[in-house]
């Protein structure tokens, strides 16, 4: 059995925790849904216990809507003083400090080792490439085709030029282990064309779909899809499922 790489943890939306050999890695925490039988098998890995015995912490968040912006996540740091934020350039905040580090489109930096490449988007803020531990790790934020049905023609146009601008120049990259991407159930019948599009251009080694709030049937959906187009991707079935990745 190959061994395992990352734990993949979901929390709710677009928030997810990924756990590799030396670093924790938070992306988009916005919050964390009341306990059901399910996820009471798997307690939050954001307690202030668990935070203060890491070591190596990064809170990524892509830009500042509510629905991926929390200032909660700032308060981690009384818990341990050694976590780094990574935040978009649109997100303000009431201080500066010397563990913000605020990102724009085609910024990079390396931190601990920890290597990050902000991406542009279709909405506001960026996306993240990050490599970490031998892995390439990729969260769209709100990159996405926003094809919706309401826009006139031209907005539909230029909504699916922006997106494959994106992507065109994220296929310059090394292929990406694990890559987070929006299936926004919104945009109804279209919500699944900007994750297609993603796995078709940049064959991701697992394509976890996001952004879906309280559908999580449209997971499933989303992943019998794929498994159609021989690209790997996954049904979520609750909050605080852990997913196991491991490089074939």
């Amino acid at each position: 059995m190959d061994k395992i790489q990352a734990k993949i943890h979901y929390i709710y939306h677009s928030g997810f925790v990924i756990e590799t050999q030396n670093y924790l890695l938070v992306f988009d925490y916005y919050k964390e849904p009341g306990k059901s039988i399910e996820n009471s098998l798997f307690p939050s890995l954001l307690l202030a216990e668990t935070i203060k015995e890491k070591k190596e912490i990064f809170v990524f968040c892509s830009h500042s809507h509510g629905d991926h912006f929390n200032p909660v996540i700032l308060d981690w740091e009384s818990y341990n003083s050694e976590i780094k934020y990574i935040l978009s350039k649109d997100i303000k905040t009431s201080t500066k400090k010397s563990n913000y580090i605020f990102m724009e489109e085609d910024n990079e930096k390396e931190i601990s080792n920890l290597y990050i490449k902000a991406y542009g988007s279709t909405d506001i803020g960026i996306s993240f490439l990050v490599k970490a531990d031998n892995l390439i790790i990729f969260h769209a934020g709100d990159l996405n085709w926003w094809h919706w049905k309401e826009d006139s023609l031209e907005e539909q146009h230029l909504a699916e030029l922006n997106f494959k601008i994106q992507i065109a120049k994220l296929k310059k990259e090394e292929t990406i282990d694990i890559a987070f991407f929006p299936v926004d159930p919104r945009l109804e019948e279209f919500y699944h064309v900007g994750g297609q599009y993603f796995g078709e251009q940049l064959h991701p080694n697992l394509l976890i779909p996001m952004h879906f709030a309280d559908n999580l049937l449209v997971t499933k959906e989303f992943s019998a899809k794929m498994e159609k187009l021989n690209i790997k991707s996954i049904e979520i079935k609750y909050p605080s499922e852990e997913i196991n990745y491991s490089k074939n």
